[in-house]
């Protein structure tokens, strides 16, 4: 397990990646914003509808799907257009400038990152706190 692979490009090998067209759905899989934006349910929806319903998860319905589903809705120039249209806003939204850009344009702070429960934290990401120790009248340090 020494090597490792850059989380930029995944490695899809066991998947379908070499029908034309994988690679643009699994850039919309791959992305959090389905979470709350879901403009791309239909998509999931077409290629297994049981599945999309039971697990919500791109990925996953993704990763199952048969090749001949695939392949089958790839060739369908409509479904093809939607994606590319998908893609291009999806794009459009990452280069526009952010709330806090339009609000703070003058700031040197390019980037945010925050973590909130909403996005599904587990036991792979410690989560640590302080408490007040009365006893010893000192802040503990507890995981």
């Amino acid at each position: 397990m020494n090597e490792q692979t850059p989380v930029s490009q995944p490695g899809y090998t066991s998947l379908h990646a070499d029908i034309d067209g994988f690679d643009s759905l699994a850039e919309l899989a791959l992305d959090l914003h389905w979470s709350w934006n879901h403009s791309t349910d239909e998509v999931w929806r077409q290629l297994d509808p049981a599945l999309w319903e039971f697990t919500q998860n791109p990925w996953v319905v993704l990763q199952t799907v048969s090749k001949d589903k695939l392949k089958s809705v790839l060739a369908d120039s409509t479904f093809r257009k939607n994606i590319d249209g998908l893609l291009q806003a999806k794009r459009q939204a990452a280069k526009a400038p952010a709330w806090f850009q339009k609000i703070h344009p003058q700031s040197p702070l390019k980037c945010v990152a925050y973590f909130s429960m909403e996005y599904m934290l587990s036991e792979a990401l410690p989560i640590y706190w302080l408490e007040w120790d009365c006893s010893i009248n000192k802040a503990i340090f507890v995981r």
